[in-house]
């Protein structure tokens, strides 16, 4: 099977395993596993932050920051699209009983002038306090597009004159890096927080980072706790993320390849209406009326590809580094097949 249904499907590679098996381990809890101390130190400094924690998941990460960014009350900007609040399960008002003020920006881009518009007036009693803006980067529902350096600085200096914290959902980072050409250390100066996924382009079994200052890791790392998120010899899980950093970067831009090569056959289908423009390693394409997304998938995975549905006759194909150049070919072929 070729399977296209998300890039955490990926297994570890050989070589990860092998870092894995060798891992020096201690009780992270206690701050003693020199695996875990070096994967968030190493993820810190590429990024020009401070320090960093790690944790299971990118929910985890993003749910801590919000926590971290906000007091109970006040008022969270994002695009609608936002991972953080259509899929981490209304983490936001149970975790830090924030409101969400919803953007409709492009294929989930929000720029400074949409933010500016939708502030609340300060100190009005019957408004939220606005104290957070959330970007993703890529941008999932966007079908993988990327904020640019350049579009996310506007956003920073507004923050900075409304004295707002901003975050990034970095969950594929660095597929934007790869596909931007910016440098991972220049987001340190824009950001109070970064959420470095370690489980999807980059290929680790398990995994998140959550980059800030000091102040804000400490009281990071008392949340992580509290949520259950204390994990002890977590060093076996910081080797795969500390290889993949090591080893998996560069070869992101096959992926990207691998994704628009599968674009171009999909928009000559007589069943395909239109697709979203392809930056990154996700593609979503939508289906004509009369072709049922959900029986598509199904004949998809008869003939070998695995896919999923994205919305009302909406189909997301992701490409990993489990998806090999043959397998890119094998998949184009049935799809040609099926026209």
């Amino acid at each position: 099977m070729i399977d296209f249904r998300s890039d955490t499907v990926t297994k570890p590679t050989e070589g990860m395993l092998a870092a894995m098996f060798a891992a020096k381990v201690g009780d992270d809890v206690f701050g003693e596993d020199e695996t875990v101390n070096t994967l968030e130190a190493k993820t810190a400094a590429m990024f020009g932050m401070e320090a960093g924690l790690f944790c299971p998941s990118g929910t985890m990460t993003n749910q801590i920051a919000i926590k971290s960014f906000t007091q109970p009350l006040d008022e969270i900007i994002t695009d609608q699209t936002a991972h953080v609040y259509r899929y981490e399960g209304g983490g936001i008002m149970f975790n830090s009983a924030a409101s969400v003020r919803l953007l409709n920006g492009d294929r989930g881009r929000i720029t400074a002038e949409m933010i500016e518009e939708e502030l609340n007036p300060v100190g009005n009693v019957h408004h939220p306090h606005n104290s957070l803006v959330v970007l993703e980067n890529t941008v999932n529902r966007g079908g993988g597009s990327f904020y640019t350096l350049d579009q996310i600085e506007p956003i920073y200096h507004l923050c900075k004159l409304k004295g707002l914290k901003l975050h990034l959902d970095g969950a594929r980072i660095f597929n934007a890096l790869a596909a931007s050409g910016d440098h991972a250390k220049d987001y340190g100066r824009f950001f109070d927080g970064i959420s470095v996924c370690l489980s999807k382009g980059l290929g680790a079994p398990v995994g998140s980072v959550l980059l800030g200052s000091k102040e804000t890791i400490t009281y990071a790392r008392r949340v992580r706790k509290v949520l259950g998120g204390g994990m002890r010899q977590a060093g076996f899980l910081a080797a795969a993320g500390i290889y993949a950093l090591d080893h998996h970067i560069e070869r992101l831009k096959e992926d990207h390849v691998h994704a628009q090569q599968i674009a171009d056959v999909l928009i000559d289908l007589p069943f395909v209406k239109q697709i979203l423009p392809v930056d990154t390693n996700i593609i979503i394409f939508e289906l004509e009326d009369h072709k049922n997304a959900d029986h598509l998938v199904e004949e998809l995975k008869h003939e070998g590809i695995l896919c999923g549905t994205f919305g009302k006759q909406m189909i997301r194909f992701v490409t990993h580094l489990d998806v090999t150049e043959e397998m890119v070919h094998k998949a184009i072929d049935i799809l040609k097949k099926m026209a």
